[in-house]
């Protein structure tokens, strides 16, 4: 069974269209107005290994937090609706990304409840990379982890390029979802929970 979502959000804002697949084999389509984030939604798809298509329009010449905000918001549904009943995944993962001077981790639970830590300190404070606001990654990922119903941990071990410091997150991020999304034939399809349930 396909594991996969379509999702459509149009409002004054923004206009977005995304497609995912969790088990794909890292195919991409990134269209965004915003080319460093392009970048990073590439990077996700590359080392998560899912494929994934996004076109979105946003008013950028307001700011362009509401489109990233958007895109998190509707890749965390897409995640939400692939998962379905959420039977026989791993559930949790993690995973250390270095990247030159930095080190990041991202720490991921799909147990059905939203939960968004950001250990990142002041690092990306009043940074900005080829035109985009640093600290939208963070807007990115606690959106993502409201409509994905998923506990979602950053850490920032240490780090000095804010260039390095969001890819590294982002690549982080990946791979550790990747892996929670997995399915282990050791479960036999049930869910992980002792709630018998990960989704109400």
């Amino acid at each position: 069974m396909s594991r996969s979502a379509e999702i459509a959000r149009d409002t004054k804002e923004t206009q977005i269209k995304l497609r995912l697949e969790l088990d794909g084999t890292g195919q991409r389509d990134i269209k965004t107005p915003l080319p460093f984030f392009d970048h990073m939604l590439d990077a996700v798809a590359r080392h998560g290994v899912f494929d994934l298509v996004v076109d979105a329009r946003g008013d950028v010449e307001v700011d362009a937090h509401h489109t990233v905000e958007d895109v998190g918001l509707v890749l965390g549904q897409a995640f939400r609706e692939a998962l379905g009943e959420r039977r026989g995944i791993v559930r949790y993962a993690s995973f250390l990304m270095p990247m030159d001077e930095t080190l990041a981790e991202c720490v991921i639970d799909f147990g059905g409840r939203p939960a968004f830590v950001w250990g990142v300190g002041g690092a990306l404070d009043g940074r900005w990379v080829g035109g985009f606001d640093a600290m939208l990654a963070k807007e990115f990922f606690a959106a993502f982890a409201n409509t994905a119903q998923c506990n979602l941990h950053f850490r920032l071990h240490y780090g000095e390029n804010a260039h390095h410091i969001i890819e590294a997150l982002f690549k982080a991020f990946a791979r550790a979802a990747d892996a929670a999304c997995k399915l282990d034939p050791r479960l036999g399809g049930a869910v992980p929970s002792t709630k018998g349930t990960l989704t109400r």
